[in-house]
């Protein structure tokens, strides 16, 4: 088939170049981000770490392979151009120089996340109308024909002292959503804490792991996909496939490579517990619509009444909880005491085990009467902690 004028544009202006990205973290996440970059064999000097997330220079390849593969950032935005401008006027006319129809879909349904500080345009909703009218006339105006479904694709507008920012989302929902759990308890932890949780205490391939206060089972899911090499975004959608430069040939060769990685384990490692019956349905049915029973035993068990040498005899790894804290722990549950029962349990019967431990505030890693190193983390609007050891 006869290559269109119109590909060769987007081949030569977009999938052919390198362009700026920006994976955005989560407070505490960036040096984890930075690693698993590193770690994927992505050159040093093509990331560089700024105020919330990582910035990277790369073709829209690598993006696609990141949004795939990286476990810690929320998203990943593409850098589509930056300028000043101190006017509407301006404004307008750096945004209809553009090429829009080269990055978004022709279908598009654009929605704004606008930020103003310190700008003389500081009004968002304002610099929200005068863009999307901008680029869907040029969207219109672009091609002849138009598609019935819509496909929502959201643009980063960010204006700091009349600098501009404009960037394009090619993640959509954020990426701690794998596409997993269809089922959640009350207050589930994100996915790329649980992931950041788990890298805190080196939690490895040959690791067993208890998560004894499992509730939807988010440290169990995530450790299963490790484990098993299970890319994060392998069972669910990305915005960039809808872009007009996204190949599908190359982003099914990505999933097919990855797949060849995928390991198969034929005894349970990871050990998930908890005492309410409908958080433990939920985990068993998240389970066994992606195949884990393998490797996740389930069993309804209080924490207290665990003992390591009776799931794991001989073998040592890392133990994981999300006590439950504030309106879920209750006003008849005294914090001090809880925590303190909980660092006596650990320290009796999880003996040489890496542990890590969700703390809703600095006094509780006293409570727990045990050598912890604190990591701040950001989580359903709270400013909370890591507690990572070893027992």
């Amino acid at each position: 088939m006869k290559t269109s004028s119109f590909e060769k544009r987007v081949k030569r202006r977009i999938i052919g170049r390198e362009h700026r990205f920006f994976a955005v973290c989560s407070p505490g996440l960036k040096t984890i981000c930075r690693n698993e970059m590193l770690a994927s064999g992505f050159p040093e000097d093509n990331i560089r770490v700024i105020q919330g997330g990582i910035e990277f220079k790369s073709k829209p390849e690598t993006c696609m392979q990141f949004n795939l593969n990286l476990r810690s950032p929320l998203k990943i935005l593409m850098r589509i151009n930056q300028f000043k401008a101190d006017s509407f006027r301006k404004l307008e006319k750096k945004i209809d120089a553009i090429d829009w129809i080269l990055y978004l879909p022709q279908n598009s349904s654009p929605n704004f996340n606008v930020t103003s500080k310190k700008s003389r345009l500081y009004h968002s909703d304002a610099i929200a109308q005068r863009c999307e009218k901008i680029i869907l006339n040029q969207l219109s105006s672009g091609f002849t024909s138009s598609a019935k479904n819509k496909s929502n694709q959201t643009i980063y507008i960010r204006a700091v002292h009349d600098d501009f920012t404009i960037s394009l989302d090619s993640t959509g929902e954020l990426l701690f959503k794998r596409g997993i759990k269809q089922k959640v308890s009350k207050a589930p932890l994100r996915e790329n804490l649980a992931f950041a949780m788990l890298f805190w205490t080196q939690f490895s391939k040959d690791d067993i792991l208890i998560d004894p206060m499992c509730g939807s089972g988010t440290f169990s899911l995530e450790a299963a996909m490790m484990k098993t090499k299970v890319p994060p975004g392998f069972f669910r959608s990305f915005a960039f496939e809808n872009w007009p430069g996204f190949s599908p040939k190359t982003y099914a060769y990505l999933k097919k490579q990855a797949k060849k990685k995928l390991l198969p384990f034929s005894e349970k490692q990871i050990f998930a517990s908890d005492i309410d019956d409908t958080a433990l349905a939920a985990l068993e049915q998240n389970i066994s619509n992606h195949d884990f029973c393998h490797i996740i035993d389930t069993s309804k068990k209080d924490f207290f009444s665990i003992n390591s040498s009776m799931i794991s005899p001989g073998k040592k790894g890392v133990v994981l909880l999300n006590p439950p804290y504030g309106k879920r722990l209750g006003k008849k549950t005294n914090t001090q005491s809880f925590y303190r029962e909980i660092g006596k349990k650990l320290a009796a019967d999880f003996k040489g085990w890496r542990v890590g431990i969700i703390l809703p505030s600095r006094p509780c890693k006293f409570y727990l009467e045990l050598k912890l190193e604190l990591k701040p983390i950001y989580h359903g609007g709270l400013d909370i902690f890591a507690g990572i050891g070893m027992v």
